[in-house]
Order: structure tokens, then sequence, then C-alpha cells
């Protein structure tokens, strides 16, 4: 049994969606940044960073998303979310991860997480600023030379598909216009029309 920690709002839903897909025998349990859930002890004991997602297996704790992701793909092989017997496509996978996780997803960080990078107000407000801009930018890049189609990495369906999806939630709320990046428009109406997709969202809500 998986235990995943997570968040609603936050990268995890990536991993939450993928542990649906793949079948896995899982619980999730819902932290609570409003009461800073995050840094309690007990949260603490599980992940020291105080952030989520993080996901607890038989041989220990796994946190950082394009890990917990590559480790689901590994662990439930009849899934077929990723390319496993091929080297180097299982490579771009991980390339498309990682460039989600460490670029995209900070650029994102800069409207509300400043005080990771600076002390001053007006850094702030700078940081926020561009957001828009870093948000578009790299969607924009992902549409034109990274989203291969229908899926992130061509016909099949992979565990690059619901972090996008995951990071695509955050466009509006970024003053990024989705309908920009018609592929990647497209992308998120397929995938909130899956069936682990609209599980998992309705277990958010609840």
């Amino acid at each position: 049994m998986l235990k995943l920690y997570y968040a609603t709002g936050t990268c995890a839903l990536a991993t939450y969606m993928t542990l649906e897909e793949a079948g896995a025998d899982y619980t999730a349990e819902r932290l609570s940044f409003k009461d800073n859930q995050q840094n309690s002890p007990d949260y603490l004991a599980i992940n020291p960073k105080g952030r989520v997602p993080a996901l607890v297996t038989d041989r220990g704790v796994l946190t950082e998303t394009p890990a917990m992701l590559a480790y689901i793909a590994q662990t439930f092989p009849k899934a077929k979310l990723a390319p496993l017997d091929d080297p180097f496509d299982f490579a771009q996978v991980q390339s498309f991860n990682s460039y989600l996780c460490s670029t995209v997803h900070i650029n994102h960080a800069h409207k509300m997480r400043g005080a990771r990078w600076a002390t001053e107000q007006s850094s702030f407000a700078d940081m926020k600023a561009m957001v828009p801009k870093t948000m578009g930018a790299c969607f924009a890049l992902i549409e034109q030379r990274m989203f291969k189609g229908p899926w992130v990495m061509g016909d099949q369906f992979t565990i690059c598909d619901p972090y996008l999806h995951t990071l695509s939630h955050w466009l509006e709320g970024d003053s990024v216009d989705i309908k920009a990046t018609p592929k990647i428009a497209d992308h998120f109406k397929r995938m909130s029309d899956r069936p682990a997709v609209r599980k998992v969202m309705d277990a958010q809500k609840a």
C-alpha cells in the first residue's frame, strides 16, 4: 500500500493522478497549508523539506515529482506510463518532467513564494509581475518545441501528461491565456475527460 501526502492546488496533483492511472493500491492524505500542516512535527518526520508531495512506500519515502512519477511507471509497468524498454525515450520523458519541475514550477512560485529568494517588498512585486511573461514563455516553448501530440510524448500517454495537466491548471491564475497554446489547451480538455483525472479532481473537492 502506497500513501500519498498532498495539498490541493499543488504539484502533488500529478502524482495523485498518476497513481490512479496506474491502478495502484494507495491512500491519499490531504494536508492543509492554511493550518501549516506541512511544517508540523509529524509531517516533517516524513518529509523534512516541509513540502508536498511525499510518497510513502514499503522501502521508504520518496519526494520530488519527477522521481515519484518515474517510480510509479516502473513499479506498475503494465500501465505503460513510460517507455521503460528504451533508455533514450525514457530519458526524454525525464527531461520533460525535469523542465516542468526545475523551470516552469519555479517561475510560477515567484508569484507567491518570493520570500524564498528575496526580503524586500519591492522585489516581491517585481517577481510577481514577471510571472505572466515567464510562464507564457515556458508554455510557448512546450507548445512549439516539446509537445509531440496528441500526448506530450506522441501517441502514448505517459507520466508527462498528468504533470503537464497539473501545471496547466495554474495558467489562469498566472494571467496566461491557455488558448494561446492550442495544442496544450486541447490536451488540457482531453486530460480533464479521463476517468482517473475526474476521480482525483472530485476527491480533492470533498
